[in-house]
């Protein structure tokens, strides 16, 4: 791809292509975020585009990857560090030039020692990241420390090879240097993702210095937020978009995304952030009950659609949405399953937002592929469904539409529709291929030994007998009828 690639000719770009209206020259790195994957670009440093173009303020942001190749950072500075968003929906499209960027950094080009340096920096007010659950290093609410990249880390803080021991060695410098104060932020799609970072930060910088870790609990805050929008998959064809709207011109480090966005941020940050809210963000006190609203709601159906659309052969929401049938039984565990266990401010209308989530999935121009949202099941079902199952077992209230899920998430594992075999990604895809080939014929074993698994599903569920034999028969209803059949058949 590197040698294909040709710089953006800006001159020549169409009229319609909207270009950064800020002094760009004037941008200082005061935000670094590592993990520049598709969702920063469409969403964090969008933000951070939009508030530029609002307040004409300097706060630049400097990107940095850890793993993989250089070449996407190369060929963006070969753009002027500009890159192409193109917000797509039935009802037309927007393309814009992204300029926020201001650096970037790659550690197999610029050495992890430059990224210490840079994080140490006093004009860096904010360390932000996208580094997805696993980037993290947290196991049952504690860092974890049999990873073996951790335990490099801890051994080797010069040059760690972790986000993690990327943050406490840049602190550990600023701590040296007397720089001061600076707000480390998730905005990974997880559950109370500032808690996270705080434990994985707090107990690295423990086991490194005691002193440390005390300069890190006065001087760093963690807030929480929540992010939301639909940025499937780079493919051919989405990229075939991008050269259209740019008159022929490709862009490697393009997205193409839905309109709607959607950033709660946990307002606590120790000296200073960019405007975000004239960029549409909000900024709050606390930030869980829109993460759940979210979480259950949208990423609750998303899962409901992934598992049982992709085996009844629907290859992305958009196909789903289309189905009356799917359509209404997404609405209605939004509505009558997930809207009950929520507790949100009084001005959020739950009905609402499922209906507007609806619509989005309607989104004929984005393929969001239902393959790709059922990744890593193991580590979605707990935040998705458990808790939400929990309440109404303990509220005696129906929910078997996430019973149904759970037994097409347990169909879906064994990685075949039909005739046809599929790849199924998880981070514990080798013990579920264990399970699949030792108890796959064995319909009762199978599903007991996927309910034995406690990193998933908790053991007071387990101990309920309504819940397990729930579970049995909606595996075999979707193995004997299909998922279509069987998603029809909730209706009844």
């Amino acid at each position: 791809m590197g040698t294909e690639f040709k710089a953006l000719d800006l001159n020549t770009l169409p009229s319609s292509v909207e270009r950064p209206a800020y002094d760009r020259s004037k941008l200082k790195a005061r935000v670094a975020h590592i993990g520049f994957g598709a969702f920063a670009r469409a969403h964090i440093a969008m933000h951070l585009h939009e508030t530029l173009v609002a307040s004409g303020d300097d706060w630049g942001m400097r990107v940095i990857e850890l793993f993989g190749t250089p070449d996407l950072f190369n060929m963006l500075d070969e753009n002027q560090r500009l890159y192409t968003l193109v917000e797509t929906s039935d009802e037309g499209k927007s393309t814009r030039l992204l300029g926020a960027v201001c650096e970037t950094q790659h550690v197999a080009r610029d050495g992890i020692q430059a990224i210490i340096d840079g994080l140490a920096e006093e004009d860096l007010k904010v360390i932000s990241m996208t580094i997805t659950e696993k980037g993290y290093c947290v196991k049952n609410e504690h860092l974890d420390t049999d990873n073996p990249m951790i335990q490099h880390d801890l051994e080797n803080l010069s040059t760690p090879k972790t986000a993690i021991g990327l943050i406490v060695a840049a602190l550990a410098k600023r701590r040296e240097l007397g720089i001061g104060a600076v707000t480390v932020m998730s905005c990974d799609n997880l559950p109370h993702n500032g808690h996270l970072t705080s434990i994985a930060v707090q107990e690295f910088a423990a086991k490194v210095d005691p002193d440390l870790a005390t300069w890190v609990k006065e001087n760093v805050s963690f807030p929480s937020t929540m992010v939301d929008r639909i940025v499937p998959a780079l493919t051919d064809e989405s990229c075939d978009i991008v050269r259209a709207e740019l008159g022929g011109q490709a862009d490697p480090n393009c997205i193409v995304c839905e309109p709607f966005r959607q950033w709660v941020i946990e307002d606590n940050f120790k000296v200073g952030r960019p405007k975000w809210e004239l960029a549409g963000a909000q900024l709050v006190a606390d930030v869980e009950p829109f993460e759940e609203m979210k979480l259950r709601t949208l990423n609750g159906s998303h899962s409901f659609l992934a598992y049982l659309g992709f085996l009844a052969g629907k290859e992305t929401i958009a196909d789903c949405a289309a189905d009356p049938v799917f359509y209404a039984e997404a609405r209605k565990l939004m509505v009558d399953e997930q809207r009950p266990t929520l507790n949100v401010p009084g001005d959020v209308d739950l009905v609402a937002y499922a209906d507007m989530l609806l619509k989005r999935y309607s989104n004929s121009q984005l393929k969001h592929r239902t393959w790709q949202i059922a990744a890593d099941g193991t580590q979605k079902m707990p935040q998705r469904w458990l808790n939400s199952v929990r309440y109404h077992l303990q509220h005696g209230t129906d929910h078997r539409h996430l019973i149904l899920g759970i037994g097409g998430w347990m169909n879906y594992i064994k990685g075949k529709r039909g005739e046809e075999t599929f790849e199924v990604v998880d981070p514990m895809k080798d013990v579920l291929a264990e399970i699949v080939s030792k108890y796959g014929d064995d319909r009762e074993a199978y599903v007991n030994a996927l309910l034995a698994l406690d990193a998933v599903f908790p053991a007071d569920l387990v101990a309920n007998e309504q819940f397990t034999q729930s579970v049995h028969a909606a595996y075999a209803e979707v193995a004997d009828k299909g998922a279509g059949q069987a998603v029809a058949d909730l209706a009844n």
